[in-house]
């Protein structure tokens, strides 16, 4: 086992305030311009922002000296510890924690009757506005409208809310950290995955001087030129749309409707031209790229044959897909959780029996955490969220599937999407609440356990951007790759973690009673916090029936995941993957199924009459795509951020 490298104070140092820095870019870039969402990807552009500063810091210390240059190691501990923080203060926790607790008392109307359904049902340490109160207290109004000219925050309010909330928080994030600890072997030594997103930041991280330097290559300045080019175009367009622009999106819905009635079942379909995601996925094995836009149309061709047989097609609560699709999904989640864990059992076993040893770790590679504290760690803080949701309303059985489906079938498949198949966006098409339709009501779990739903659901469950067991992971490959030390990168993104919960908290708070909610983004304060009391409100208020058909489509999707496991192991070149098929419906193949398709293609051509040379010679082209399009929605949203100017669209919305 080689020597790996330990935890550089200055890399610390330098992480601990670019981490503070990148708190209030992306506050400033996604609530208040609004127009680039920066942090909303797992490989977050404001990250990658930052990750340049490191580099061209690097180049003049080199310049300097030799010894006064940071290591690649060094680097790697900054980017890790800006992206956590980066991805923490937007979708990957804060930008849902803070609004969903204020956002349904400032929307409460006699209409809705929110004051009499969910507010005697939400405990009153959750929540900063009095549960006994009526509806727009000053609390929450506010925040939604501002305060008035002289006016203090309201801190006392929110005091025992941010705590309690904070507790489970915290539990969660180590349970991502556990969970990092238990797989990384699998993923990385034993299964050899891709982990697409880690080589861009490898690439810059690792750079060498020279000829071999990765900016000395002309066609990654190739690749780098053609998003730049495309982007400083149509930002001049927004500026003054006298010039011309090249679309990037196109929306297909319009001529497939025409085709007859049964077509408009289908459901949206956009193609988002994002150079930057057809960088990523040329990284793919061609059987994924080929599996994830195949099973993309698939679901939405089989819409339309049930529309045509006169079943009914009606949409999946709070998601951008079909009730049979949803339901098929879930079936899918299942058996990619099963298949995953089949194959991992005995890394699982081997790992458990580590844990429960009484031997230490000498003589024993070094692990994100040690084997009994991933294990008993999980096990501990898994069942303090438990407790923690059954306090706020959830009863023992709800609670048990909420964090039980969340935490061990939904966030390991999106943490898979990401490391095989290389997903800029983690997104899913159901929450667990929904499992509870295979066998009754949501309505017979009672307005207590719906009301603390809503509120889970919000924070955790139904937007999962910025899902942080998926950066552990790629950090810790990078970690491998770049000989650093497991347990002091651990170190690091555990003070990224508490700058974020501070800073990145404090802002999420300030920015909306300063400037008025009703004046930022209206995704993060008027749709992710409402969308789930909506739902449930029509629930408790509507006649709910059994909906027998949900356990058949359920059994659907559970079969046709089972069969495509079945038949990816037995034959080699089965080219359909089951974790395409679970991941058909959700947002990030609605955003990313055309750079899959443009992908394959490419790759398919490169390979068949260039072979593996030529492939691997054009893989700095493709990198280019990727630092170009997200070096210019850094731009952009600098450009935005001080002089006001609009930003030309970015194809991940």
């Amino acid at each position: 086992m080689s020597i790996r490298t330990g935890l550089s104070p200055r890399a610390v140092v330098i992480g601990l305030l670019f981490s503070i820095a990148v708190c209030f870019v992306v506050v400033w870039a996604e609530l208040i311009i609004t127009q680039i969402q920066i942090a909303i990807l797992q490989f977050a552009p404001a990250a990658i922002g930052f990750l340049l500063v490191v580099v061209i810091i690097n180049a003049v210390l080199r310049s300097i000296s030799a010894r006064v240059q940071l290591s690649s190691q060094e680097i790697i501990v900054i980017y890790v510890m800006v992206l956590v923080a980066a991805l923490l203060t937007s979708r990957g926790l804060l930008e849902k924690l803070v609004p969903a607790l204020v956002a349904y008392n400032y929307y409460a109307t006699p209409a809705n009757n929110w004051t009499k359904m969910f507010f005697p049902n939400t405990p009153q340490w959750a929540v900063p506005f009095d549960v006994d109160g009526g509806a727009e207290q000053y609390v929450a109004t506010a925040f939604y409208e501002g305060l008035h000219p002289g006016a203090a925050v309201p801190w006392a309010q929110w005091a025992m809310p941010l705590m309690a909330w904070a507790i489970v928080s915290l539990c969660m994030l180590f349970c991502f950290a556990c969970l990092a600890a238990i797989l990384r072997k699998q993923w990385v030594d034993n299964e050899k995955l891709t982990f697409p997103l880690t080589q861009l930041p490898l690439a810059l991280a690792c750079d060498k001087k020279g000829a071999a330097s990765f900016f000395r290559n002309k066609l990654m300045w190739i690749g780098f030129t053609i998003p730049t080019f495309i982007f400083i175009l149509n930002g001049l367009h927004a500026i003054n749309p006298s010039i011309p622009q090249i679309p990037l999106s196109r929306s297909l819905s319009a001529a497939f409707s025409s085709l007859g009635p049964a077509w408009q079942a289908m459901g949206g379909a956009v193609a988002f031209g994002s150079l930057a995601a057809i960088g990523f996925a040329y990284f793919l094995p061609s059987e994924l790229l080929f599996s994830l836009w195949f099973f993309f149309w698939f679901a939405r061709i089989e819409n339309v044959v049930i529309a045509a047989m006169g079943l009914g097609t009606e949409r999946m609560p709070l998601y951008p897909t079909s009730l049979l699709n949803g339901y098929q999904f879930i079936g899918a989640y299942l058996v990619v959780v099963a298949y995953i864990t089949k194959s991992a059992w005995p890394h699982l076993r081997a790992f458990a029996r580590q844990a429960l040893s009484s031997q230490s770790e000498a003589g024993q590679e070094r692990e994100f955490l040690p084997p009994r504290v991933a294990l008993y760690g999980l096990a501990v803080a898994s069942g303090i969220c438990i407790y923690w949701f059954m306090q706020l309303g959830m009863s023992p059985l709800v609670a048990i599937l909420e964090l039980v489906i969340y935490l061990f079938v939904v966030v390991p498949v999106m943490a898979r999407s990401v490391s095989e198949a290389g997903m800029l966006m983690t997104e899913t098409s159901f929450r667990p609440v929904d499992l509870v339709g295979l066998f009754s009501t949501q309505a017979s779990l009672g307005a207590r356990s719906l009301t603390s739903l809503a509120l889970v659901d919000a924070v955790f469950t139904r937007d999962l951007r910025g899902n942080l067991l998926s950066t552990f992971l790629d950090s810790l490959k990078m970690s491998d790759i770049v000989r650093l030390d497991r347990r002091a990168l651990a170190y690091a993104i555990g003070v990224a973690v508490m700058v974020a919960l501070i800073v990145g908290g404090y802002l999420h708070i300030v920015t909306p009673y300063r400037r008025g909610a009703i004046t930022l983004y209206s995704y993060v304060y008027r749709g992710n916090p409402l969308w789930g009391f909506e739902h449930f409100g029509s629930v408790l208020q509507g006649q709910s029936q059994f909906d027998p058909r949900l356990p058949a489509y359920f059994a659907s999707g559970v079969m046709i995941a089972a069969v495509l496991s079945i038949l990816r192991v037995r034959y080699v070149w089965w080219p359909l993957m089951p974790l395409a098929w679970a991941l058909a419906g959700s947002w990030s193949m609605y955003v990313f199924w055309f750079p899959f398709l443009a992908a394959w293609a490419i790759k398919s051509v490169v390979v068949r009459y260039g072979g593996w040379t030529i492939y691997t010679r054009l893989q700095p082209f493709f990198l280019g795509l990727i630092l170009g399009e997200f070096s210019q929605a850094v731009i952009w949203a600098t450009l935005g951020g001080i002089w006001r100017l609009p930003a030309p669209f970015f194809p991940w919305p």
